[in-house]
């Protein structure tokens, strides 16, 4: 299966998740690596869009597709998530309830719904799995942003 992310051309080829080790996201804490990945190009860049000011918009995006295994994958349904899943900003909720599957190298990839539309699923990759090449960087393409998405 393949799933995209988008962002900073400069970390296209990262399979850390150092990024979100470093500055937390929806679905984990602070010091918690992981790869954020939606299921379509056009779920990605909503994603982006929704979480980065205009103003920080880098001069050079990309959108790496990585080849995930279809088995494995740990799908929540709406039901399971924390009750306030969907708030704005992040919960702490969530945060801590992505941060303890994380940690389980046995689960590579989580399967959340997205809450910008939650019919359409985001993929969490986890850079603790105990096998790391499972995740495959399928291709990295430039992305130029029409910035009337954020107008």
């Amino acid at each position: 299966m393949i799933v995209y992310r988008l962002g900073n051309t400069k970390y296209s080829s990262d399979t850390t998740g150092e990024g979100a080790r470093l500055f937390g996201g929806r679905w984990n804490n602070i010091l918690t690596a992981c790869i954020y990945t939606s299921e379509s190009r056009a779920l990605a860049l909503l994603e982006y869009t929704v979480n980065v000011n205009i103003d920080n918009i880098p001069g050079k995006l990309s959108i790496t597709a990585f080849e995930i295994p279809d088995i494995g994958i740990r799908e929540f349904k709406i039901n399971e998530l924390p009750g306030n899943w969907a708030q704005i900003p992040s919960p702490a909720s969530t945060k801590d309830f992505g941060t303890n599957l994380l940690h389980d190298p046995s689960v590579p990839v989580l399967k959340i719904p997205s809450i910008i539309i939650p019919e359409e699923f985001n993929y969490i990759l986890n850079p603790l799995y105990h096998d790391r090449s499972i995740f495959k960087i399928h291709s990295v393409t430039e992305f130029i942003c029409d910035v009337r998405i954020k107008g």
